[in-house]
């Protein structure tokens, strides 16, 4: 089940299965990866077709992240996952670097409260308080 999300520079979509991405576009090829591929792939929790992705709906020409869910396995990856995705959008959007970085944090923290938001919501066990343990990591 793919979770979108309407934002003001893009949409977030967020899922634990990668292949979610295609049919979400009703397409079989998307920027170079394609379903079948996908489908084929051991998508797991350490390794998938795809982690995530920032790109343009090929329907609208908006902007968009993908963030697969099951690699959101602790805070750390999801930070990195996150802010690696928040970045190429980031850059797509401003020239000036500190604008293009204080975006891609800010939406980086504001997408980190929504996969927390989602993984509560669907009552998953493996689910954190991201946001939570990322505050108590940073003032040890």
């Amino acid at each position: 089940m793919m979770t979108t999300s309407k934002r003001e520079n893009y949409t977030l979509l967020l899922s634990h299965n990668p292949c979610e991405l295609f049919r979400y576009f009703n397409a079989q090829d998307l920027h170079g990866l394609n379903l079948n591929d996908c489908e084929d792939y051991n998508n797991t929790s350490k390794d998938s077709y795809i982690a995530g992705l920032s790109n343009i709906d090929p329907h609208t020409g908006k902007r968009f992240i993908f963030i697969n869910l099951s690699r959101c396995t602790d805070d750390i990856h999801t930070m990195g996952l996150v802010m690696h995705e928040t970045m190429h959008l980031a850059f797509n959007l401003f020239t000036d670097e500190e604008e293009l970085i204080t975006f891609a944090e800010n939406e980086a923290y504001k997408i980190i409260d929504e996969i927390q938001k989602n993984e509560h919501n669907i009552h998953l066990s493996n689910s954190s308080n991201i946001s939570r343990n990322l505050n108590t990591n940073l003032n040890q």
